[in-house]
């Protein structure tokens, strides 16, 4: 019994894991954009208009991006919504 219940967490632990690792690499093109652009996250904020906190959160996948801040960040990198999104290359 000890076993199962061991196993079942960690297949849970597993799970989770590997959930937590794809919603970040969701939001690995914004890091991406950022860096190349020899930006700090305090500058994308500004533009923004959130606090760099705010922003933090939405490059590690903490808080999603609403289409206003997608529009805006694609108009910033002069890129599409798709190319932030990862939907393209």
């Amino acid at each position: 019994c000890i076993f199962t219940v061991a196993c079942m967490i960690s297949q849970f632990e597993i799970t989770v894991n590997i959930s937590i690792r794809d919603r970040y690499n969701d939001f690995m093109r914004i890091k991406e954009l950022r860096e190349e652009n020899g930006l700090t996250q305090q500058a994308v904020a500004d533009y923004l208009n959130v606090k760099q906190n705010t922003y933090s959160q939405y490059e590690n996948g903490k808080r999603q991006l609403s289409v206003d801040v997608l529009i805006k960040l694609a108009k910033f990198y002069k890129v599409t919504t798709d190319y932030v999104l990862e939907l393209e290359d």
